[in-house]
């Protein structure tokens, strides 16, 4: 299953990678791409409460799914 989730606070290609990292940290096996325009992140194969957890912790706010 994959969701798009807005991500707050993302200004750059480091903060898009410090992110991606941060999920892939919690769930290897997750497919992760950033939108550094849309402030999203597409996550596959992870749960959303994982993704929120692991967006915060790398400091960065979670605001929910995208749409």
């Amino acid at each position: 299953m994959t969701d798009i989730y807005t991500v707050n606070g993302m200004t750059c290609g480091g903060c898009a990678n410090s992110v991606t990292k941060a999920i892939q940290a919690a769930v290897p096996s997750a497919d992760v791409e950033v939108n550094l325009d849309a402030k999203t992140v597409r996550v596959a194969g992870a749960d959303a409460n994982i993704v929120k957890q692991a967006v915060e912790d790398a400091g960065f706010e979670f605001a929910g799914m995208a749409g």
